[in-house]
């Protein structure tokens, strides 16, 4: 939350005293009220063309929220879990956001079918990986579940404003719990079935000169290959990683039960 400033900001023109007088003071007198006229001017489109953005942004978030489901309803279920509605919208926003972000309308038609299908898809590829986790053992206990949130909580200046960053995100305390547990449950797993596999510095090399090339074309200064070596190592093996989850996601679906409702 935004401290309020201690002294109000005062627009307007200061009057100065001139020595000149006669002529020179009426056209200095009336070159100030074309300027004056002008910064109002300028005013009054900025307003304008903000109160459109506002118009537009409202139009838009509505559009997207008309592609939401209630929060209670059975969007898929599988092996016999139900995934609600609660959990399909969250995703559904994410989706949303990314192709906002890629610069693509997500309320067309074909782009509200893309994001549909890719919340649903996250949403039962996540369970199935949730059950083989749970089923393989991996557990969260109460302390690292309460760390957790202590740690999300530290973000927030008060509990009044960690309370209202639930309410928006549609959560309560226990349902946070519960996304919290899975999370750690998930993480283990992750960490102990689906390593990330090891980054050859060839591959390092290959991804640096493409960098380079797309970066020859402007002024900037680029960045030795040394320098920016540890970040393309775990980014590359980010994506090594999320490729074998996403094998593993396959293999799970082969003798998993999934039935879509929406």
């Amino acid at each position: 939350m935004m401290k309020k400033l201690r002294y109000p900001f005062i627009i307007g023109l200061m009057a100065v005293a001139l020595a000149a007088c006669g002529s020179d003071s009426a056209n200095e007198k009336s070159a100030n009220e074309d300027k004056a006229k002008t910064a109002q001017t300028d005013e009054q489109d900025q307003t304008k063309q903000a109160k459109e953005q506002q118009k537009q942004m409202e139009e838009m978030q509505k559009k997207l929220d008309k592609q939401k489901v209630d929060d209670n309803k059975t969007v898929a279920v599988v092996n016999d879990e139900k995934i609600l509605g609660l959990d399909y919208n969250q995703a559904l926003t994410s989706s949303q956001m990314q192709l906002q972000q890629m610069g693509q309308d997500p309320t067309s038609k074909e782009a509200a079918k893309q994001v549909k299908n890719q919340a649903i898809d996250n949403l039962v590829g996540q369970t199935l990986l949730l059950q083989d986790a749970k089923e393989k053992g991996y557990k969260a206990s109460n302390d690292e579940i309460d760390k957790q949130i202590a740690d999300a909580k530290k973000q927030y200046k008060t509990e009044k404003e960690f309370n209202a960053a639930l309410k928006q995100a549609n959560l309560d305390m226990e349902q946070l719990k519960a996304q919290v547990a899975d999370n750690i449950q998930y993480t283990k797993y992750v960490e102990k079935e689906i390593p990330a596999g090891k980054v050859t510095d060839q591959e390092i090399q290959s991804y640096y000169d493409q960098y380079t090339k797309q970066g020859e074309s402007s002024d900037q200064k680029l960045p030795k290959l040394e320098e920016v070596k540890p970040q393309i190592k775990q980014q590359l093996e980010q994506q090594k990683k999320n490729e074998k989850i996403v094998e593993q996601v396959k293999e799970l679906k082969k003798n998993a039960k999934i039935d879509v409702k929406i």
